[in-house]
């Protein structure tokens, strides 16, 4: 099957589903292999219950009316992807970093939305399959598309920019993610700049933050880079406003949010800059962002069975864990409980920066600190306020309750510390 051919049967089609379960009339179905399963045992399933047709790499399959065969399917999706954005004819901006990717994402979405049908990552579809589920998706009638592009080892920020094919990007910044996969914090900087280096090797854009020193090497001697930064002389300029929830002025105007930490305020200045720069109104980007409701456990502030919570939990790195319990120690309220779950894809560095952090926060001004994980277990050592599981601290909470706290939940994904909330 050539990609012409799938580009037919892809303008033809309602959407693209690789999950059977979630197949409606006129999807194309893609049967991708995973680590528990093997999509093409679900093509015909996904046939019956209304695709017009599906993509499989199974060899049994290949003559069996409605499916499409292709020697590696995932290979094939991302091919599709690749020809289906060739077709855009508006702009396509990538964004990739440690920490804040998905924030500035839906900030960006709610500047640019002032002035353009755009389209963006939903979730985090950001990776070798998101991505290219990410640009199929995206409406013939749209008018800008913002790409999120997540990565846990070298080479993969590469591979998705060559298959979305950005024409401007953005790194939010450099921090201690994915240790493990990059093989340090220099593997970091060299896999998340593969964004910059494609678009330098294209002729395309570059916004960059002005404390993102580390990125400078990068992109010196460029001469598509747009500059912004708190309080910069170089470029897009704001400051932060203090304040328990991030806000920013830029020039006369204030920019109100809905997001806990002024470390949020680097997020939506990038946001402004990149909308000023496609000619969107500062008042108006201003009222979207000021509408703005973070949701999914990221800098969310929710009230729970007579406590309040700061929800931080969708994620968390030694660089993002940091911020939050700084943020957290800044804030004038009383009585504080901390809650932090281990950090995942640390490597070698796990014990130290566990331990790193764990003194952080016992230097800091909380009332209690509560504990979870084995890393954190062995950063701490024996203490009634630590739990080797998640499970574990629900039962305890369960017995003994927190009341009338403000509290932070901060921890990587598979902690799940957002059970807590019920």
């Amino acid at each position: 099957m050539s990609v012409t051919q799938l580009l037919e049967i892809h303008s033809r089609c309602s959407g693209v589903e690789i999950d059977s379960r979630k197949v409606k009339p006129g999807n194309l179905f893609v049967a991708l292999k995973g680590e528990q399963t093997d999509g093409n045992k679900f093509a015909q399933k996904a046939l019956d219950a209304g695709a017009i047709a599906a993509l499989v790499d199974d060899p049994a399959l290949k003559d069996q009316p409605g499916m499409v065969w292709a020697e590696d399917a995932l290979a094939a999706l991302q091919q599709l992807a690749t020809a289906y954005r060739k077709t855009f004819s508006f702009p396509v901006l990538a964004l990739t970093g440690s920490n804040g990717k998905t924030t500035t994402k839906e900030l960006l979405y709610a500047a640019l939305s002032t002035k353009y049908r755009t389209y963006a990552t939903k979730g985090n579809y950001n990776n070798h399959i998101g991505v290219p589920l990410t640009l199929l998706s995206v409406p013939k009638d749209a008018e800008f598309a913002i790409i999120e592009m997540g990565a846990n080892h070298q080479g993969e920020i590469a591979m998705l920019s060559e298959i979305a094919r950005p024409e401007y990007g953005f790194i939010t910044n450099i921090g201690k993610a994915h240790l493990e996969g990059f093989g340090g914090l220099a593997g970091v900087k060299k896999g998340k700049s593969e964004l910059y280096r494609f678009l330098m090797a294209n002729s395309g854009t570059i916004f960059f933050n002005n404390a993102n020193e580390v990125l400078e090497d990068v992109v010196a001697g460029y001469d598509k880079v747009i500059r912004f930064g708190i309080g910069t002389a170089d470029g897009f300029s704001g400051e932060i406003l203090p304040g328990d929830f991030a806000r920013i002025k830029v020039g006369d105007t204030e920019i109100a949010s809905s997001l806990v930490g002024s470390f949020n305020g680097q997020n939506i200045l990038a946001a402004l800059c990149i909308g000023d720069h496609f000619g969107c109104s500062l008042e108006a980007m201003a009222s979207a962002i000021a509408a703005y409701l973070p949701d999914n456990n990221r800098s969310q502030w929710l009230e729970h069975n007579g406590n309040h919570y700061i929800s931080d939990a969708y994620n968390a790195n030694p660089s993002s864990m940091s911020a939050a319990i700084a943020h957290f120690a800044s804030m004038p309220v009383q009585p504080k409980v901390l809650i932090i779950g281990d950090m995942m894809e640390l490597g070698e560095e796990a014990a130290a920066e566990h331990a790193a952090i764990l003194q952080q926060a016992l230097r800091s001004d909380f009332q209690r600190i509560i504990t979870v994980g084995t890393f954190f277990g062995a950063a701490r050592g024996a203490s009634p306020d630590h739990f080797d599981t998640t499970e574990a601290l629900l039962e305890y909470i369960q017995e003994h309750p927190l009341q009338q706290q403000y509290i932070l939940l901060k921890g990587s994904r598979k902690m799940g510390l957002e059970r807590l909330l019920g």
